[in-house]
């Protein structure tokens, strides 16, 4: 059973105004779907959600909220003459955009994304995500990008825009990978039509280039480990962060500032990464044990392992802001201990994930153990295999670079 209701939002806006909102309950679920219209306290009908005849465009509103009903009212009915058990997403989705499917506002499906990613939790994405729809607004011009007008032309000209402004095949790619998935969501959503995906045509993988990763050699790591942080514990905290990160299969920043005391035991690390949630179990190797016993010394009100989220309570959009903080700080340590271990390559945080890499290579160690110690979800490299290794020969694979 599904019904639906024209009321108002309790709360006012500074003209005394309440929005007008169409209620839609399924399942014992609620959708609030904004209409557009504004409305006094005194000039509504409550018992039959409309506008009072005092209102000067009673008239004119009113149909607007028939109009509303009937259209709410019919999709629906659309939906059960296809015997569709839909969701109020689903709803939401065809109120919004409605079935002409080549109509759909790119801008308008995307920022609604957007909202979505924020409210479970996943700010880092869906910042990524609003810096590519600032950046596909600034290319466009115009209020409104409809799906279908982005063919290959358009990403080709796009792509020609972002290298205009400096953009490097690495970070083209960004864009182009979040314009994609924006894409495979709508369709999934049955949105947008598979005719009009552009990325059969467009390939990304164009973009990957020949960029060179730094990576330390394990010479440079042995110079960096002996690096004396002469008392500066900006220094210091960054030295044990990249040091921590290489012995500790590459875990990168986010994981590093999420890691909890309560993940660990006496001989294993276990935690899920942020990124894919994969989970991980890694054995504590000496370097390791070192680093954890120092912030175990100096532990401080937190279940958190590292000085970098202060407080166990923090909203998502707090821990954001403060990972972002912190690795601008860490990253400019990294190059004053560069500089002091005499090292000439640009090292920052992510340089340790590459260095663990290289380093089991240089070791002799095999490329689907490495893929599987970083964790990759290739198909082509390390997912055949993930069946193939036991934590026993991944912990082997770390213990070689103590040799």
């Amino acid at each position: 059973m599904v019904s639906i209701k024209l009321k108002l939002k309790t709360k006012a806006n500074a003209d005394g105004e309440h929005s007008i909102v169409l209620q839609v309950i399924k399942d014992r679920q609620k959708k609030i779907i904004a209409t557009g219209l504004l409305v006094k306290k005194e000039q509504w009908d409550n018992k039959e959600h409309c506008f009072k005849t005092r209102h000067p465009n009673s008239m004119q509103n009113n149909r607007l909220l028939d109009t509303i009903k009937i259209k709410a009212r019919n999709i629906i009915s659309e939906f059960e003459i296809d015997d569709v058990d839909f969701t109020l997403n689903e709803f939401e989705n065809r109120f919004r955009f409605g079935s002409k499917r080549s109509k759909i506002d790119l801008f308008e499906f995307w920022n609604s994304v957007v909202k979505d990613l924020e409210l479970s939790g996943r700010t880092g994405y869906a910042r990524n995500n609003r810096d590519t729809i600032r950046s596909l607004r600034k290319f466009h011009k115009k209020p409104v990008l409809h799906m279908r007008e982005i063919n290959v032309t358009f990403l080709d000209k796009y792509e020609v825009f972002l290298r205009s402004r400096g953009g490097s095949n690495g970070g083209i790619a960004v864009r182009m990978r979040s314009l994609r998935t924006i894409f495979n969501l709508a369709i999934r959503r049955d949105l947008i039509k598979q005719y009009l995906y552009p990325f059969h045509k467009y390939k990304i993988s164009k973009l990957r280039g020949k960029r060179i990763k730094h990576a330390l050699t394990m010479a440079e790591i042995e110079s960096f480990r002996n690096i004396d942080c002469e008392g500066d514990v900006q220094l210091l905290n960054a030295k044990n962060y990249f040091l921590f990160s290489f012995y500790a299969r590459g875990m990168n920043f986010a994981d590093m500032m999420r890691l909890r005391w309560s993940d660990i035991t006496q001989t294993r690390i276990t935690y899920a990464r942020a990124k894919t949630q994969g989970n991980f179990s890694l054995k504590i190797v000496p370097p390791v044990r070192e680093i954890l016993e120092y912030y175990n010394e100096n532990r401080r009100d937190t279940n958190y392992v590292f000085p970098i989220l202060l407080h166990d309570a923090l909203t998502p959009m707090q821990i954001e802001n403060r990972k972002h903080k912190i690795l601008s700080q860490y990253n400019k340590a990294l190059k004053i201990l560069a500089q002091k271990a005499g090292i000439t390559k640009n090292v920052t945080s992510y340089v340790a994930r590459h260095s663990f890499a290289m380093c089991l290579r240089e070791k002799g160690v095999s490329i689907d153990v490495i893929g599987e110690t970083l964790g990759h979800q290739s198909v082509l490299t390390t997912k055949a295999y993930v069946r193939e290794f036991g934590v026993e020969v991944l912990d082997e694979a770390v213990e070689v670079l103590l040799w």
